[in-house]
């Protein structure tokens, strides 16, 4: 005898506003990893709602398409940046909190090598502009000394925090350390702490 099926419940209005929102972050987790491991050009649609478990018709239904994902990406990490990057620390400890950030999680700095290295400039939904003002502020203040460009301050400061994943192999053969474990990374921290207390001369 087959028992009785319980009847069926409706979702409760918490779970239906809760669907979308679990959609859009599995399609947002998916599209980093994605993005990171192919760039932005490689990148299939199909491969993210693979990944994310979803039908590729969701993309467009929350993001409007894969441009729109790569932006919601981007501006999910700037609401991350927020909360690690204040601009009222010390050049150095905010510097080391941005390290730690790419180290954590290597996908954002993957994806801007793709950007760099294989993609057109024109073919990748671009960014707001970089602010330099609070460089320059730091640079007023004497912690940045006179004779120092901001602008390429910050593309070396950018170039020094993805280092150890740009150049993880290269990290090995002169460390013999890995590049993702704990001592390299207190090392490597240490030293470009030290490296940009020297910034102000």
């Amino acid at each position: 005898m087959t028992p009785p099926t319980a009847p069926r419940r409706s979702p409760a209005p918490e779970d239906r506003r809760q669907d979308p929102e679990r959609t859009r972050r599995a399609l947002l987790d998916a599209a980093h990893d994605v993005f990171s491991e192919k760039g932005y050009a490689g990148a299939r649609v199909q491969d993210i709602a693979d990944r994310a478990g979803v039908n590729k018709q969701l993309i467009s239904y929350h993001f409007g398409g894969k441009e729109g994902l790569y932006r919601a990406l981007r501006d999910r990490w700037l609401a991350r940046e927020e909360e690690f990057a204040d601009p009222s620390l010390p050049l150095d400890e905010l510097v080391l909190r941005y390290l730690t950030a790419a180290l954590d999680d290597p996908r954002g700095a993957r994806l801007a090598l793709w950007r760099a290295l294989t993609e057109r400039p024109d073919a990748v939904p671009p960014g707001p502009p970089e602010d330099l003002a609070a460089l320059r502020r730091r640079q007023a203040e004497g912690e940045i000394a006179p004779e120092f460009d901001p602008g390429l301050i910050m593309i070396m400061l950018h170039a020094l925090v993805t280092a150890p994943i740009a150049h993880a192999p290269t990290i090995r053969t002169v460390t013999g350390l890995d590049p993702a474990g704990p001592e390299f990374r207190a090392r490597y921290a240490g030293q470009l702490r030290a490296l940009l207390r020297r910034l102000g001369g």
